[in-house]
């Protein structure tokens, strides 16, 4: 049976999460919006228009929406050339590639993002697939993103384990039937993954790496 590992990678491979907080700051405060950075970095992980309408509320002039999202774009796209990867990250997916697992990547991340994320990780011959925000209508917390994973993967939830960082992953994960790992490297705290429906939560990929035998991805 074809056992899917299934990863987020902003705030899981990369660390890329506080980059993320900082320039969607700046973009809401070229649009006129004082959002507090806290509240940013709880929100990160949802999809660009998600995230917007989270932190801005339904009631919000819609029309800004769009210009908001594309000055993040080009803000975070300043840091694409040294995107830094977490510590030992590919090697935890060449290492769970080589024990047979199929190692698919599942992110609202796209396009050259998504590219400059993967020659940060450098880990692409254990990459089998990767489910993109441009594949899945709904995004995290939504299931879709991890399920369209497993598919890609050939795999069933039965079996497949969702690696994040976020509350809106382990929603997602658990949605999917998936059993779901936590990493703090992301900075949200164990006691909210673990209510989010984490099974069990790790430092970053290297302590998982280092405790692989003992996890959900012995």
């Amino acid at each position: 049976m074809t056992r899917a590992a299934v990863f987020d990678v902003d705030g899981t491979l990369a660390d890329t999460n506080h980059l993320h907080v900082t320039t969607w700051w700046e973009a809401f405060r070229q649009a006129g919006h004082d959002v507090p950075m806290h509240a940013i970095h709880r929100a990160v992980g949802l999809s660009s228009h998600d995230l917007i309408a989270h932190l801005l509320g339904e009631d919000r002039d819609t029309e800004q929406d769009d210009a908001i999202s594309a000055a993040h774009k080009t803000l975070y796209g300043t840091y694409f050339d040294r995107l830094p990867a977490f510590r030992d990250a590919g090697r935890l997916l060449k290492t769970l590639a080589g024990n047979g697992w199929t190692v698919v990547l599942a992110t609202s991340a796209g396009g050259a993002e998504l590219s400059a994320l993967r020659r940060a990780i450098d880990a692409d011959d254990a990459i089998t697939a990767t489910a993109s925000a441009d594949d899945v209508e709904e995004g995290k917390p939504a299931p879709e993103p991890v399920r369209q994973a497993l598919e890609l993967a050939g795999a069933t939830a039965d079996g497949s384990v969702f690696v994040g960082d976020t509350v809106w992953d382990m929603k997602a994960g658990t949605r999917a039937g998936v059993t779901c790992v936590g990493l703090l490297c992301g900075g949200i705290p164990r006691a909210a993954l673990t209510e989010a429906g984490a099974a069990v939560s790790y430092d970053d990929p290297a302590d998982l790496l280092a405790h692989l035998d003992g996890s959900p991805l012995g």
